[in-house]
């Protein structure tokens, strides 16, 4: 086998991973870059290998980074599968869609205000090119194998992370890798927990928080301070949120809060058309996460969704206290813009970020304590209240991968740390080195190994 890092190497973001053996071309996922210039610039790049030469595409999991370059892999010529989960087959079908209609508003919005240097600015794939990429997906069953060719093969296994997030495990009648994908968490409060995984010859993992604990606060008692704290202000609580996994969470927990009488009983929007459709999927893919059918419907029925342009714009004339929960989660785009442009200015209003703010995003910047922020190429002064929560995460921290590491009744010959940051994946090396004693390494953005 001979794989190749072509994204989420040295970043958290761009997941796509070449594996080439027994005369077969496998990407597994197949991500957009996010967060800084530089890595966004990449989508643009011409990639390192023909699409049409690809035979399969594997999916761990829907959300962009590891999902986001399929329309463009279409586009550009693959005719192969794209195989993944049946969650993760719906997920996308909301997801990919979005992305592609987000790309061309992003560049019809920056020809009118002329906040671009490129004449017209064109966007990287459309919403159709996002549809005619569904056509190639494939949905295969947990814990089932599925054969490529007569040697080939692969499984997947419970990820926990999100709806349909998967482990892969792809084997040949000499070798096996397994590749982590993101890495949920053993006690999220609405997701199962990861699947335990006892052998791999090779290991694929993920370090996001490969230098850090999660805060050992329980999020319910943070959001329940915070919401009383913004209303008491006679403010509102705008909580960017990734739209798969992250807005369920906040739901979920405003909803017990509520029903118990923590908080009072104000409106809740959830702003996103996607995460509406995500949230409405928990109804189908009962066991893929803890509620019991009665909470997932009392929880759904509990938010005011907001489909429309219009009944978004009408919640910024409310001036009562309320939460908005919006995407993006990093604050990169979407209809969160129009409500951080509404909000920040005012003191009595908080915004919360709730997970991961990869570096240079507007999530980032406002966690780091800039007093201006850009959004439609306009500056806006910061004086809501920011809070940054960590406990809510859906990655598992250092502590949670190494648990999720015990597992295996042997060592891997190697293990290869992907997708975080230089001092998140070093940290994670040493720590996987001194515990357990593994063959360790670090790989650069295009390095290739073989083994």
């Amino acid at each position: 086998m001979k794989l190749q890092f072509l994204g989420a190497a040295g970043t958290v973001t761009g997941s796509k991973f070449l594996l080439e053996t027994a005369g077969k071309k496998i990407l597994i996922d197949c991500g957009l870059f996010q967060g800084r210039k530089n890595l966004r610039l990449r989508n643009w790049d011409k990639p390192p290998f023909n699409p049409a030469d690809i035979d399969a595409v594997l999916l761990t999991h829907a959300h962009i980074d590891h999902s986001g370059y399929l329309p463009l892999l279409v586009k550009s010529g693959f005719k192969g599968k794209i195989y993944c989960s049946e969650a993760t087959r719906d997920l996308c079908a909301i997801m990919l869609p979005d992305s592609g209609f987000l790309q061309e508003e992003d560049a019809e919005r920056a020809n009118r205000y002329h906040y671009t240097k490129h004449h017209p600015a064109l966007p990287l794939y459309t919403e159709e090119d996002a549809r005619e990429s569904l056509k190639s997906f494939h949905p295969v069953d947990f814990g089932t194998e599925t054969w490529l060719d007569d040697e080939l093969r692969f499984t997947l296994h419970h990820a926990g992370h999100i709806l349909g997030a998967s482990f892969i495990k792809v084997m040949d009648d000499n070798t096996s890798i397994l590749f982590s994908g993101d890495l949920g968490r053993p006690h999220d409060a609405v997701i199962i927990p990861p699947a335990h995984i006892q052998q791999a010859d090779y290991l694929v993992v993920e370090s996001t928080y490969g230098d850090r604990a999660h805060e050992k606060t329980d999020p319910m008692k943070t959001i329940r301070h915070i919401v009383n704290k913004t209303i008491k202000r006679g403010g509102t609580l705008v909580c960017p949120a990734f739209a798969v996994g992250r807005a369920q969470s906040l739901i979920y927990y405003l909803h017990v809060l509520k029903q118990t009488n923590q908080i009072p009983d104000i409106p809740v929007y959830l702003d996103s058309p996607m995460a509406i459709n995500v949230t409405e999927l928990l109804h189908k893919h009962k066991s893929e996460h803890r509620l019991s059918p009665s909470v997932c419907r009392a929880m759904c029925d509990m938010v005011i969704y907001t489909r429309s342009r219009e009944e978004s714009k009408a919640i910024d004339e409310h001036h009562m206290p309320c939460v908005i929960i919006s995407a993006s989660g990093m604050a990169t785009g979407g209809r969160v813009l129009h409500h951080l442009k509404n909000t920040l200015g005012d003191d009595r209003n908080t915004i919360l970020l709730a997970g991961f703010q990869a570096a240079e995003t507007r999530g980032d910047r406002l966690v780091r304590g800039e007093t201006e922020i850009k959004i439609h190429g306009e500056m806006y002064p910061v004086r809501a209240e920011i809070r940054y929560m960590r406990s809510v995460s859906a990655h598992a921290d250092y502590n949670e991968v190494l648990g999720w590491l015990e597992g295996f009744n042997a060592a891997p010959r190697k293990v290869f740390i992907v997708h975080g940051e230089e001092n998140a994946s070093t940290s994670l090396k040493k720590k996987i080195t001194e515990k357990f004693g593994w063959d360790v390494h670090i790989p650069e953005h295009l390095e290739q190994v073989e083994f």
